[in-house]
């Protein structure tokens, strides 16, 4: 039999939505696992933390309470920065960065509101990557004019090597989405060195060839870049979280530690509707095949960690829980923590 982690961020519903949400939500796997839990840790990450509480998990800087209990309670020590893992995502692409300290550096789109910036979802850019290349062909210009080195990893997701910049506390971009970025930007000493090169690379895109046609196309131009994930090596992981298409395939394998992200594009965005047919898709290919496998032994328990922009909750779920026939399926377990 097989232990499984299994991360779903957003999993959580909006307090102000959550009645309305579970209303039109037909899962009873996912609401069978949720309530015959035999215990649950929950965790309060700060309102501004410059990392999501999953991502924290995924980074291996937050153990689950299976790989080392830190108890309920209040977290603070994600507030002032992100993970360090630009290592980490260059190994991935097949990248041997050179020594030093190295960013990653995302094209992005930054919505021009009222009185402020909003960083927006680069998910929702769809950058091909002949426009990638096109566009960090100029950025490569000028970070050789001010010293930087640039490497490309693909369509969404390039590196930058400043050594000096090491101390810099920079937020991803996932929890700085839909928000103000005056809040979010990179902090420490070399902030406005940072600045520079970000304001010459927004200067340089703003007549881009690349921005004019997708203008054209009615699409959101490339207007910006964000800092962050800096890093000087590797992160070292109790646990590397992969997506798999099924439970099926993740059984086939060696992997206990699943992601499952499906929720969070439409969550940051305030998709409701996508995110309620991404949920009945996951009760299809995971939440009843889950909660068979572990009735028929094929598993002897799985850890389901959920979660919002703030919150962190960890179920513990075993073939002894699920027998628990006096408790109703039910998804309070699940929205409760909305309040929260």
């Amino acid at each position: 039999m097989k232990h499984i982690e299994l991360v779903l961020p957003f999993a959580i519903p909006p307090l102000p939505l959550a009645p309305d949400l579970v209303r039109e939500l037909k899962v009873p796997a996912l609401s069978l696992l949720i309530s015959r839990t035999k215990a649950i840790n929950t965790h309060q990450f700060e309102e501004f933390s410059r990392q999501l509480p999953h991502e924290a998990v995924l980074s291996g800087q937050f153990a689950s309470s299976t790989g080392g209990n830190r108890g309920s309670g209040q977290v603070q020590e994600f507030a002032t920065s992100g993970p360090a893992d630009t290592h980490d995502k260059m190994h991935a692409l097949g990248l041997n960065p050179a020594d030093g300290h190295w960013f990653t550096l995302s094209p992005m789109h930054i919505h021009i509101a009222r009185d402020h910036l909003v960083l927006t979802d680069q998910r929702r850019l769809e950058l091909a990557d002949v426009e990638s290349k096109a566009l960090f062909a100029s950025a490569l210009v000028i970070c050789n004019e001010l010293g930087k080195e640039l490497v490309y990893g693909n369509a969404t997701t390039w590196f930058l090597r400043a050594d000096e910049w090491a101390g810099m506390q920079t937020a991803t971009p996932d929890a700085a989405c839909g928000h103000n970025i005056d809040i979010w930007m990179a902090k420490g000493d070399n902030e406005l060195q940072w600045r520079k090169l970000q304001n010459e690379i927004q200067m340089q895109w703003f007549t881009d060839k690349v921005n004019t046609d997708r203008e054209m196309q009615g699409m959101r131009p490339v207007n910006s870049v964000w800092l962050w994930g800096g890093s000087s090596r590797a992160l070292e992981r109790q646990a590397i979280y992969r997506p798999h298409s099924s439970l099926e395939s993740a059984l086939a394998t060696k992997d206990k530690s699943i992601l499952l992200d499906q929720l969070l594009e439409p969550a940051l965005n305030e998709d409701w509707a996508s995110w309620l047919d991404q949920m009945h898709a996951l009760e299809a290919s995971w939440f009843v095949p889950l909660a068979a496998a572990l009735q028929g032994g094929q598993l002897s328990s799985l850890n389901l960690q959920v979660s919002d922009a703030t919150t962190l909750a960890e179920f513990s779920v075993s073939p002894w829980s699920l027998r628990k026939f006096w408790i109703k399926p039910s998804l309070k377990p699940l929205t409760s923590l909305a309040s929260q």
